[in-house]
């Protein structure tokens, strides 16, 4: 469990790239765009990025675009050489921590340019590689279980320059593993950055 002390997740955002309200999306379960600036998102003092810099490693082998490193670079902004592009269908990447973790928050930014909601995102974490044992969900969207991880509860989204930020409710592990099924825009699977706000497990 989490200490009683707690402060405020400092993020730092991105430069926002679109303005106004975006053309009607629909998707089922789709969560409505939110006014205003996003709730501050407490977290147990001592919380850090851990994901900085943390070797990605991923179920395409071959971006089309970008390298899986920049992931982890620290580097936000929405532009062309930010990002990185994975194939069609179902794919994920994966984040290796270095040593087992209490989590706080992941906050991922797939694709911030133009208005879009990427499908079946799914965020795990476990301290076995192969994701075969040890899982926790922190979250799912996936409502038709068409990536056979179970029915998501969690709302589709548009994503925007602040990010996605997921309570992770202090799980346990290793590694992180997040999945996509291409988006509204395209087939295609975006990732520009991905944190993971925790603490070394005690």
């Amino acid at each position: 469990m989490f200490a009683a002390d707690e402060t405020v997740l400092e993020i730092e955002l991105p430069k926002p790239l679109f303005v106004g309200t975006p053309k009607p999306i629909k998707v089922p379960n789709l969560e409505p765009l939110r006014q205003g600036k996003r709730p501050d998102f407490m977290v147990p003092e001592g919380t850090e990025n851990l994901s900085h810099g943390k070797e990605v490693t991923g179920s395409d082998d071959w971006p089309v675009i970008g390298e899986l490193e920049y992931i982890t670079d620290g580097d936000k902004e929405g532009t062309d050489g930010y990002f990185v592009e994975l194939g069609p269908n179902l794919q994920h990447v994966q984040i290796d921590l270095e040593t087992d973790a209490e989590i706080a928050a992941v906050i991922v930014w797939h694709y911030h340019a133009s208005p879009r909601v990427y499908h079946d995102v799914v965020v795990q974490v476990s301290n076995d590689p192969e994701f075969e044992k040890g899982v926790k969900t922190i979250f799912n969207n996936d409502y038709d279980k068409s990536a056979k991880m179970g029915v998501g509860r969690d709302p589709a989204y548009i994503d925007l320059y602040e990010g996605r930020l997921i309570d992770a409710k202090g799980a346990r592990g290793r590694y992180v593993r997040l999945y996509s099924n291409g988006s509204t825009a395209d087939g295609m699977n975006h990732y520009i950055e991905v944190e993971v706000f925790g603490t070394q497990a005690k």
